[in-house]
């Protein structure tokens, strides 16, 4: 890793610049304006690094970004041949010819100085560190969902973006949308009454899940650091089960379907209904079987533990407390792998769930949303015609989630979902993780203690255990 470095001095060149302004009184027009419409200035560009641009969502977030700001690096620690048909497809390359190419994270932060913020899109499990070592460096950063693999590292993260004074965003884009404003706006018009209970599920995984790791390994292809790709996670043999698709179904590399889908999906609930920490988590789980053998001959079938692959499915039962007089405590439920809630008996009769969505409970009816809709919709059909909407009070995001970092960085608006708002959603919904090593047991949880009251062995599973020669 880096050594750290002292950034309490670090200061930007917009806020150096302004300063040399106020103190000798004089009006700076800013060259934009000088320049006309579409015209940026050098000193309002801000220039950009992704680090996990191969595979996955890391492509997507950097062309968004390269709409309003210079992408000036692209790393990643597979350069295999997998890797190079992934980029070939998304002309990732072609389209940002300029950015300098590296493997390792730590190379590119030590040499290039010109980077002002990092995009992380690599596995879940390296996220904090790349995260905490570009903030420490003073970069904004980017974090692709969920912000972290365990709780503790989401509790760093937040400390770190208030400590060191830099612009984050983690990238559940759905917080940028219409659909999660229309919801607060509505629930605070009282559409439904006050909420009590809250239902959210998910059709993920869509990868293989469930199982017992690889007995054998192989051979590390061609062009991929797998030291690196293992970072702080233990060390164990290359297998195709792994990567370059399959690591979110393993605890030392990603976060289960919870993880990649509930900071989409339960996000409506956890901003309109200012959640917080919840008090209990309870996390069920269906189980898979295998076929081992008897002493004597033949084979009996025996439930698999997860130990080391997350569940196909799950169940996640979270109590919230009241949060003044408005919003009533009240119980949300998470179910994925294809579980969903039971069907409420106001949707009409030809009408199915979603494949992935959430239905608000309310004193006077339910909302039923569709994930990454913009359109929310009362339930049944009638009451949404009858209903006469509320005027839009929140302010809307516009331009995509990534521009919203951009224009945080350059100081004209804030970052929508800022690690002071993701990094508890975070610690929230990776709790039902850590319940799943506990399955059907009820833990009580102290979120500004960071600890469970009922379970020392919990309290063990929201810590990361670093590889040596890895750490925050």
């Amino acid at each position: 890793m880096i050594d750290e470095q002292d950034t309490s001095n670090h200061v930007s060149r917009r806020s150096f610049v302004g300063g040399l302004a106020a103190a000798a009184g004089v009006l700076i027009v800013p060259r934009r304006v000088l320049g006309g419409p579409g015209y940026q200035a050098p000193s309002d560009t801000v220039n950009v690094a992704t680090v996990g641009y191969a595979h996955g969502m890391g492509t997507s977030n950097t062309n968004a970004v390269g709409k309003v700001a210079n992408v000036v690096a692209l790393c990643d620690c597979d350069e295999s041949e997998a890797a190079q048909r992934a980029i070939a497809r998304t002309k990732i390359w072609e389209t940002f010819p300029k950015a300098v190419h590296y493997k390792d994270y730590r190379v590119m932060l030590e040499k290039q100085k010109d980077i002002d913020g990092v995009i992380v899109a690599t596995p879940d499990h390296t996220h904090a560190v790349i995260a905490m070592a570009a903030m420490q460096l003073g970069k904004h950063v980017y974090v692709q969902k969920p912000l972290t693999r365990t709780v503790s590292e989401a509790r760093a993260l937040t400390e770190a973006a208030r400590r060191y004074k830099v612009v984050t965003q983690m990238g559940n884009q759905g917080h940028s949308g219409e659909g999660v404003r229309l919801v607060e706006e509505w629930i605070a018009d009282g559409a439904i009454g006050k909420v009590h209970e809250v239902h959210c599920w998910t059709n993920r995984p869509v990868w293989p899940q469930g199982m017992p790791r690889p007995a054998e390994g192989l051979p590390v292809p061609p062009g991929l650091d797998w030291d690196l790709f293992i970072g702080p996670s233990p060390m164990r043999p290359y297998h195709t089960a792994y990567h370059p698709f399959s690591w979110r179904a393993w605890w030392d590399f990603g976060a289960g379907a919870l993880g990649d889908m509930a900071c989409h999906v339960m996000d409506a609930s956890y901003q309109s209904l200012k959640l917080g920490y919840p008090t209990s988590v309870t996390t069920y789980l269906a189980y898979n079987v295998m076929a081992v053998p008897r002493e004597g001959g033949g084979t009996r079938n025996e439930r698999i533990k997860y130990d080391d692959s997350f569940p196909p499915a799950c169940v996640v039962h979270y109590t919230f407390p009241a949060r003044g007089k408005n919003l009533p405590a009240l119980k949300l439920h998470w179910y994925d792998g294809g579980l969903q809630p039971e069907r409420p008996e106001e949707l009409e009769i030809d009408r199915r769930l979603p494949e992935s969505g959430t239905i608000f409970v309310g004193e006077k009816g339910k909302l039923m949303c569709e994930t990454y809709s913009e359109s929310p919709r009362l339930i049944p059909e009638r009451r949404m015609q009858a209903y006469k909407r509320p005027k839009k009070t929140i302010p809307r995001v516009v331009g995509s989630h990534e521009q919203n970092w951009i224009e945080a960085i350059q100081g004209k608006t804030r970052a929508t979902s800022n690690f002071d708002y993701s990094g508890p959603f975070t610690e929230t919904v990776l709790l039902g993780n850590v319940a799943a090593k506990f399955p059907g047991q009820k833990l009580l949880w102290d979120g500004r203690a960071l600890r469970f009251t009922n379970s020392e062995e919990a309290n063990a599973a929201i810590q990361h255990q670093y590889r040596e020669g890895w750490s925050l």
